[in-house]
C-alpha cells in the first residue's frame, strides 16, 4: 500500500461473522473477504469454510491511514463506502495448477457514522449477490449478511468540527423533457462546485445518467446510488436507508411549481424522454467552509449546476488494445445550465431544498450575471482530465486483487476519479463567489451562440434536484424558547384568588335572582293576559285566575322559558349550599341526601317569599328602571363615539367594560386599538401587553405586541413576538407577513423573503383548500393526479429588484409622511410593469424574461370568516372587503386589513408600499380605498377625494366607495353630496361595510332638512335611544328636533319619501341586535 504520513490515524475494519451464507459447489464452501477502500485493496481474509447451517467466522481485520494532510480525506470518509466482497474457492481439478474463484457478492459499508463524531460502531450490513450467484434465490426470503465493526482509535474530528462543520449531500434526480435528438451510448454529466476545505472549491459530477424514452413516472420511493461506476452486486449500488421520496409541487424551492407547470411537468415525467441518474454525493464542509459556503449564497443567490454530454469511448477489441482519446472529446456538446436558488438555505432551520429548475444553454455573459462565476467546470481546460470515459475501477473484474506496487506512478497518470468528483490535486477549481471587480478578468470568450443549448429551451428541459446538509446554516429557535422569553417580557396574570363572599352574599344574589325571574314572569303575564286584566279590571274571579295561572305554566314549558328560569337559578343555589351549609362533598347513604334536600328546600321556599315581599308591590308605583346595558352595547356606544370623534366618552365606554370584564382580553384588546387611534401608543401597548398575560398564546395578541414593539423601535422584543405568534399558528398569514415586514426594516433581506414566502405559500394552500371544498360540494373536482395529492402553487409574492427595493425602504422609514406613498402612484403603471421579474424565481424558459403566475384560480374563493368578534369590529374609516371579491390575492392586503382593524395606520403605510409593487397587487379598488381612509384620518380631504375616484373608476359599483365618499362629504360639510352618497350606498343590493353609521348619518341630514314622516315613530326610537344611552348628546339633540317638529307639524315643509322611519327604525333595531348592522 500507498505510504501514509506518521501522523494519520489507523481506520479498522473487522469482519467478525457471516450468515445464512451458500457457495456454488459443496455444502461446505471455502470462501474469503477482500476489503477495498478508495480504489485500494486492503487486504483478503483467510479461508474460511462454511458451517452446513450457513454461519462463517472469518474475525478478519483490515485498515487505512486517515491522514488530514493529504492522502484519504474527510471528503473520501463521506461519501466513499468500504466494499466487502466475498469469494468462492473451488476445489483443484484434475491437472489444475491454480485454484479457481468466484464472486458471491458484495457488501458495502458507510463509513458516515465517523464524520458524526463517533470512534466505533458495529452494523450488520447486507451481502448482495452478483447474477448467478446461489445467493441470489435466499434475497426474498432471509437475506445473507456480515457482522462488521469499524474502530478508530480516537474521533477523527474535534468538538469544534463536529459542532461548526457541516455535511452537504447532493442528489440528481433526473432530466425530463430533454432534446429528441439525445440518443444512448453516450455519458450525460451534470456538474457543480461547492467550498470544500476554506477557501477551496470542490466540484462534483454526476456521470453516466440512463436515457429513457419515457411511457411511465419514476417510482417514488427509490433508493439512491453511490456515485461509483463498476459495482459488482447490482443491490450494492444502494446507499442504506436513502430513498428519493418525491412530494407534492407546491412544496417543492424550485421554479416548476406553479398551476400552469402542473400539466406540463406530468406530461414530461411520464410520457418524454429522460436522462435518471438517482445519484446522491456528499461533500464534508470544515467550519472555514460553512462560513464561506454561507457567503458564497448570500452574495451570488443562484447555483450555476452545468449539464452537458460527452460521447463514450469505445473500448478496441483484443488483449492488448488501449483506449483511445477522440479529438472532439474535450469539447463538451449540448452545454446547459440551470440556475438553482440556494437562498432558502440561508432561512432559519430549513436544512433541505428540492426543486425543478429550467435548463438554459450555457452562455459566459448571462452566467457570469447569474451567478457571478467566471468559469466553465466543463469548459476549464484542467476539466478535460475529468471527461475521458475510461472504464474500469476499484470494483471491476480489471482491478488488480492486492496492492499496487506502482501506486504512485498510478497516481502520475491523471485518470477520471470513477466516484463521480476530482481528487484535491488534480486540478484547481475556480471559485464561484463574487469578485471584487465588476469588469471579468481574462477568460475564455463567451460564446455569441448556443444551438445545441438552445434545444434544452426548446423542449422544456429540466432538472430535479435535492441538496440537503446535515445542520441548518441558520439556527431556528425553539417555540420552547421564543414562550420563555414571551413569558420574562409579560409574564402571565397570576389566577383570581377565590373570593368568600360568605353566607349572606349567597343568599343576596339568591334574592336578586329571585326577583329577576318574577319580573320575566309578570312581563309573560302581562304579554298574555293584560289586555284582558284590563278590560275586566277588579271584575277577575278565583276560576279565571286559575285558568290564566294553568296557562302561564302551559306557555313556559312549551316555551323552554321555564327550564331557562332554573338554569338561571341553579348557580345561585350551588353558592347557597357552599357558603352556608358548607357542603362539597358527596353524601354517604340516600337518608342523609333526602334530609338536606329537604332542609334546603324549606330555606330556599322562605327565602323566596323574603325577596318577593321586598319587590312586590312597592317597585310596582316607583321609577322605571335603567335599561341594563351590556358588554357588546357599550361596545357599540364607544364605536360611534368614536366615529364621531368624542373620544372622551369612547374612553370613558372602553373603560366601562374593562372595569366590568377585567379577564376578558378582548376588551383589553378593544381599548388598545382606540389608543392607537388616538396616537397613545404607549397606553395601546399596555393594553396589548395585559391581553397577552391573560393569554399568552392568543396570536393577535402577540402580533399587536409586536406592532406596536416596532413602533416604539424596540426592535428586539418585535422579533420573540412575530416568531412566536409564527410558532404557535404557522398558517397565520398575517403572522409571516409582520415578520417579513420587521426583517425588511432590519435589512435582512433573505429572511424577509423567507417570511413573504412562507406567508404566501400559506394564503395558496388555504385558498386551494377554498377552492377543492368549493368543486367537491358541486362534484368538479380536478386537482388531483393519480396518486390522490393535490397539486398546488406558490406563487410569487412580489419582491422587485433595483428601484422598487428602495422605494420600499424609503417608505420604511418612520413617521414618513405619505407623499412618498403618493408618488409611487404616478408611476405605478411603470411599477407594476417592471416588477413583473422577481430577484429569486426564473419563471419562464428564457432567462431573461419572467412569468407572471395566474391567479385566476383565486377570484371564485369564500372568504374565510374571522373567528373573533373583536377581530370583526372596525370604524367607519377602515377597509371591510367588498362582499363581491372579498378573499385577497395577497398577503399585503390581508395583513392591510388586520392592521387597520386595529387602527394601526403608521404600519399600513408601509404594507401599501409592498402590495403596490406586488405582481399580484398593484393598484386596486380596495387599495385607491385604502389610501383615501388613511388621508382621511388626517383630514386631508382633497388627497381622499382623489383616491376615491379613482377607486370609483376601478370599481364603480362597490358600495363601499359610495359609502367613504359619503364619510368625506359628512366630514367636508357638504352635506348635500354626503346624502346622494349615502343613499347610492343605501341603494345597492349588496351592503357596505358600516351600514350603521350610514344610517345614522344620513338620519342626520334628513333631520337638517326636516324630510320627516310619521314623526310619533321616530320620536318612539329615539327615546328608546336615549334610555339605553342617556349620555349620547346626538340622540338628545334628534329627539328634541323630532318632538319640535312634532308639536309644529304644520309648520314643517312637505313629507318626503318614507325614508326617515327606515332609517330611525334600523337605528333602533341597530341597538338591540348589536352587531347585526356591521355584519
Amino acid at each position: 500500500m500507498e505510504q501514509v504520513s506518521s501522523t494519520g490515524r489507523p481506520v479498522q475494519i473487522t469482519v467478525t461473522d457471516g450468515y445464512d451464507l451458500k457457495g456454488f459447489k459443496g455444502d461446505a464452501p471455502v470462501t474469503f473477504i477482500r476489503a477495498e477502500f478508495n480504489q485500494v485493496v486492503l487486504g483478503d481474509s483467510a479461508k474460511i469454510t462454511i458451517s452446513p447451517e450457513g454461519t462463517a467466522k472469518y474475525n478478519f481485520t483490515s485498515s487505512f491511514e486517515f491522514n488530514t494532510e493529504g492522502g484519504i480525506t474527510l471528503d473520501d470518509l463521506a461519501h466513499k463506502p468500504v466494499f466487502l466482497t466475498m469469494t468462492e474457492v473451488l476445489p483443484k481439478e484434475k491437472k489444475q495448477k491454480e485454484e479457481k474463484t468466484l464472486i458471491l457478492g458484495q457488501a458495502v459499508v458507510d463509513l458516515l457514522p465517523l464524520l458524526e463524531g463517533e470512534s466505533s460502531f458495529e452494523t450488520m450490513v447486507p451481502l448482495h449477490p452478483v447474477p448467478g450467484s446461489p445467493l441470489e434465490p435466499l434475497r426474498s426470503g432471509v437475506k445473507c449478511s456480515l457482522e462488521v465493526k469499524v474502530f478508530v482509535a480516537e474521533p477523527l474530528l474535534t468538538t469544534d468540527q463536529i459542532s461548526e462543520g457541516n455535511l452537504l449531500k447532493v442528489t440528481l434526480e433526473a432530466a425530463y423533457s430533454v432534446p429528441e435528438s439525445f440518443i444512448p451510448l453516450q455519458n450525460y454529466m451534470v456538474g457543480l462546485q461547492v467550498p470544500s476545505a476554506g477557501e477551496k472549491d470542490y466540484p462534483i459530477f454526476f456521470k453516466n445518467g440512463t436515457l429513457k424514452l419515457g411511457g411511465e413516472r419514476e417510482p417514488v420511493p427509490r433508493p439512491k446510488k453511490w456515485p461509483i461506476a463498476n459495482i459488482l452486486a447490482p443491490g450494492a449500488n444502494n446507499i442504506p436507508d436513502a430513498f428519493i421520496v418525491g412530494g407534492p409541487y407546491e412544496e417543492e424551492e424550485g421554479e416548476l411549481n406553479h398551476p400552469e407547470d402542473r400539466e406540463f411537468r406530468n406530461q414530461a415525467e411520464c410520457l418524454k424522454k429522460r436522462i435518471t441518474w438517482d445519484l446522491e454525493s456528499r461533500c464534508y464542509l470544515d467550519p472555514p467552509a460553512v462560513v464561506s459556503f454561507q457567503k458564497r449564497i448570500a452574495d451570488c443567490r443562484f447555483w450555476p449546476v452545468e449539464i452537458t454530454r460527452v460521447p463514450l469511448t469505445t473500448a478496441p477489441k483484443g488483449k492488448g488494445a488501449k483506449f483511445e482519446k477522440t479529438d472532439d472529446e474535450g469539447q463538451p456538446s449540448f452545454h446547459g445550465v440551470a440556475y438553482v436558488n440556494m437562498v432558502p438555505l440561508l432561512y432559519p432551520g430549513v436544512k433541505r431544498i428540492r426543486g425543478a429548475f429550467h435548463v438554459y444553454p450555457y452562455l459566459n455573459s448571462t452566467v457570469y450575471e447569474k451567478t457571478k462565476c467566471l468559469f466553465s467546470l466543463f469548459r476549464d481546460p484542467g476539466h478535460n482530465l475529468i471527461q475521458n470515459n475510461k472504464t474500469g475501477g476499484i470494483n471491476s473484474p480489471l482491478s488488480k486483487p492486492a496492492v499496487s506496487k506502482n501506486l504512485k506512478e498510478d497516481k502520475v497518470v491523471k485518470e477520471k476519479d470513477i466516484e463521480g468528483k476530482l481528487r484535491p490535486g488534480d486540478m484547481q477549481a475556480p471559485s464561484i463567489k463574487s469578485q471584487s471587480s465588476d469588469t471579468p478578468l481574462e477568460v475564455e470568450p463567451s460564446l455569441c451562440n448556443n444551438p445545441e443549448g438552445q434545444q434544452y429551451v426548446e423542449a422544456g428541459t429540466y432538472i430535479v434536484l435535492e441538496i440537503q446538509l446535515d445542520k441548518a446554516l441558520v439556527p431556528k429557535r425553539m417555540p420552547e424558547e421564543l414562550a420563555r422569553r414571551v413569558k420574562e417580557m409579560i409574564p402571565p396574570r397570576p389566577p383570581l384568588t377565590r373570593r368568600t363572599g360568605g353566607a349572606q352574599k349567597a343568599i343576596s344574589d339568591y334574592h336578586m335572582q329571585i326577583k329577576n325571574i318574577s319580573r320575566a314572569i309578570l312581563n309573560e303575564y302581562h304579554r298574555m293576559f293584560g289586555k284582558q286584566v284590563a278590560k275586566l279590571g277588579n271584575d277577575l274571579d278565583c276560576e279565571t285566575l286559575e285558568e290564566q295561572k294553568c296557562q302561564l305554566n302551559y306557555e313556559l314549558n312549551c316555551s323552554g322559558k321555564c327550564f331557562a328560569f332554573k338554569e338561571q337559578l341553579k348557580h345561585a343555589v350551588v353558592k347557597i349550599v357552599r357558603e352556608k351549609y358548607l357542603k362539597t362533598t358527596s353524601f354517604e347513604n340516600q337518608e342523609e341526601l333526602q334530609k338536606f334536600i329537604s332542609e334546603l328546600y324549606v330555606f330556599l321556599v322562605d327565602q323566596m317569599h323574603v325577596a318577593l315581599n321586598q319587590t312586590m308591590p312597592d317597585d310596582v308605583q316607583g321609577t322605571a328602571s335603567t335599561i341594563p346595558t351590556s358588554s357588546e352595547q357599550l361596545r357599540l356606544f364607544a364605536f360611534e363615539a368614536e366615529v364621531n370623534e368624542n373620544f372622551e366618552m369612547a374612553a370613558a365606554y372602553y373603560e366601562e367594560r374593562l372595569v366590568r370584564e377585567p379577564q376578558n382580553l378582548e376588551h383589553w384588546l378593544d381599548y388598545g386599538a382606540f389608543c392607537l387611534l388616538t396616537e397613545d401608543n404607549i397606553k395601546a401597548q399596555e393594553c396589548f401587553r395585559k391581553a397577552l398575560s391573560l393569554n399568552q398564546n392568543h396570536v393577535h395578541s402577540l402580533l399587536l405586541c409586536g406592532v406596536l414593539a416596532v413602533l416604539m423601535e424596540n426592535y428586539e422584543q418585535a422579533e420573540i413576538f412575530f416568531e412566536d405568534a409564527t410558532c404557535l399558528e404557522p398558517t397565520n398569514v398575517v403572522a409571516w407577513t409582520l415578520l417579513g415586514l420587521y426583517y425588511e426594516i432590519q435589512n435582512n433581506d433573505i429572511r424577509m423573503e423567507m417570511a413573504f414566502h412562507e406567508g404566501f405559500k400559506q394564503l395558496q394552500a388555504r385558498m386551494l383548500q377554498s377552492q377543492v371544498t368549493k368543486q367537491r360540494s358541486t362534484g368538479a373536482v380536478e386537482f388531483f393526479e393519480e396518486g390522490g395529492k393535490t397539486e398546488s402553487s406558490l406563487g410569487l409574492w412580489g419582491i422587485t429588484s433595483g428601484s422598487s427595493t428602495a422605494a420600499i425602504k424609503m417608505e420604511a422609514q418612520a413617521g414618513a409622511p405619505l407623499s412618498v406613498l403618493d408618488e409611487f402612484l404616478d408611476e405605478s403603471s411603470h411599477l407594476k410593469s417592471d416588477s413583473h421579474e422577481p430577484i429569486l424565481s426564473v419563471q419562464s424558459q428564457d432567462p431573461n424574461t419572467s412569468q407572471k403566475p395566474s391567479n385566476s384560480f383565486l377570484k371564485e374563493i369564500p372568504p374565510k370568516k374571522e373567528a373573533s368578534k373583536w377581530q370583526e369590529s372596525s370604524t367607519c374609516l377602515q377597509p371591510t372587503p367588498y362582499s363581491v371579491s372579498q378573499t385577497p390575492i395577497t398577503i399585503f392586503m390581508e395583513t392591510i386589513r388586520f392592521l387597520m382593524k386595529v387602527n394601526a395606520v403608521q404600519y399600513v403605510h408601509r404594507v401599501l408600499a409592498h402590495e403596490l409593487l406586488c405582481p399580484q397587487g398593484g393598484p386596486s379598488c380596495e387599495y385607491y380605498l385604502v389610501l383615501a381612509q388613511t388621508h382621511l384620518l388626517k383630514k386631508d380631504f382633497a388627497k381622499a377625494e382623489e383616491y376615491l375616484q379613482q377607486a370609483a373608476q376601478m370599481d364603480y359599483l362597490n358600495p363601499n366607495v359610495w359609502g367613504v365618499k359619503g364619510h368625506l362629504y359628512f366630514l367636508s360639510g357638504n352635506h348635500a353630496e354626503a346624502k346622494a352618497c349615502y343613499e347610492r350606498t343605501v341603494s345597492f343590493v349588496v351592503d357596505a361595510s358600516e351600514m350603521h353609521f350610514i344610517f345614522l348619518r344620513l338620519g342626520h341630514i334628513y333631520l337638517e332638512e326636516k324630510e320627516l314622516e310619521e314623526l310619533t315613530e321616530a320620536e318612539d326610537a329615539l327615546s328608546e335611544a336615549n334610555a339605553l344611552n342617556n349620555y349620547n348628546a346626538e340622540d338628545k339633540c334628534f329627539l328634541r328636533s323630532v318632538s319640535q317638529s312634532n308639536r309644529n307639524k304644520s309648520k314643517n315643509k312637505p313629507m318626503g319619501p318614507n325614508q326617515m322611519d327606515k332609517l330611525l327604525h334600523s337605528k333602533r333595531n341597530q341597538k338591540d341586535n348589536l352587531w347585526n348592522g356591521r355584519k
